[in-house]
């Protein structure tokens, strides 16, 4: 029996022997993280999804309490997630392992421009709305503008997808002045039918003031806010066929007996212009067909200031 029991003992120490023991499970080191992601203590798996969980969270951008936010891959990122659990379980406790992130420039500069295409606001510029026979032009209200300021946002843009976070970040963005003023507009024409007169302003500061002569009561210069279309040296003269004022007569070559003097300054009311003349005695006077007739040296004075664009008010 002693024998036996013996035997039996033996046997089983070979049994305990022969199995073999349990692996531990291995962790991540206590207070690494993954970017903005704490996993220490968790084992492979459960990190690998709370890293990939957090990295998927959309991004959002803030901008006059509204927020517009995308995924991810909307900006075309993708994360290296077995990378980034390898490095943590490799790290030393306490260690901060940077997100293993790839993204797409072109993705995030789509992303800033459908931003700007939102939120952007143009400036809005003076425009001549009037005038007064003693007073410079009027004016209506200039307003700022809105532009969102890109290349911070595409910065920023990029950054929060590299370090993980997603706090929403507030749209950047900077006014954007009016680039014309009342003070800044540059040349204005004025012109009185009833003082026959014509002024010249730059923006609301008198430069020169010029007697004219404007139409006849049967060919008045039509009243308006217009502008010059046309600018001509030495132009021909045309007679305009619509008018039987000058059926019969035949166009008239650059020289001194040229309808329109030496300058032609042409606005969008039809067949109506600013020029020079033959006829300086007309001067002061209602005597044209509908154009403003001036001296010839100061109509070629005022051709140089004046652009293609300079409003013209005649009142």
């Amino acid at each position: 029996m002693l024998r036996t029991l013996l035997a039996i003992a033996a046997a089983a120490g070979l049994a305990c022997t022969a199995a073999p023991a349990s692996t531990p499970t291995r962790t991540v080191p206590v207070g690494v993280s993954v970017g903005s992601v704490r996993i220490g203590g968790l084992s492979a798996e459960p990190a690998r999804a709370a890293v990939e969980s957090a990295f998927n969270r959309p991004i959002r951008v803030r901008y006059g309490g509204k927020i517009v936010s995308w995924p991810p891959e909307a900006l075309g990122a993708g994360l290296s997630v077995d990378a980034a659990v390898s490095a943590a379980l490799a790290a030393t406790p306490q260690s901060r392992i940077a997100l293993p992130v790839r993204s797409s420039r072109s993705k995030i500069a789509s992303v800033v421009a459908s931003l700007a295409k939102r939120y952007n606001r143009a400036a809005v510029d003076a425009s001549v709305v009037g005038a007064t026979a003693n007073g410079p032009p009027r004016f209506s209200p200039t307003k700022d503008g809105l532009a969102v300021d890109v290349k911070t946002m595409r910065t920023a843009l990029a950054q929060v997808l590299r370090d993980g976070t997603r706090t929403p970040l507030t749209l950047l963005t900077h006014a954007v002045a009016p680039k014309r003023t009342a003070a800044s507009f540059g040349p204005v024409i004025v012109i009185a039918r009833g003082a026959n007169t014509l002024r010249l302003f730059r923006g609301t500061t008198l430069v020169r003031t010029f007697r004219v002569a404007t139409g006849q009561a049967i060919y008045p210069t039509p009243s308006g806010i217009w502008r010059i279309v046309v600018k001509q040296r030495n132009p021909w003269w045309f007679p305009p066929t619509a008018d039987a004022w000058a059926r019969g007569l035949k166009p008239v070559a650059p020289g001194p007996s040229n309808p329109l003097g030496t300058r032609w300054m042409g606005l969008n009311a039809a067949g109506v212009g600013i020029h020079g003349t033959d006829a300086p005695a007309s001067i002061g006077y209602s005597a044209s067909h509908g154009c403003v007739r001036m001296q010839v040296p100061e109509a070629e004075w005022l051709f140089e200031r004046v652009q293609v664009g300079t409003p013209v008010v005649i009142l």
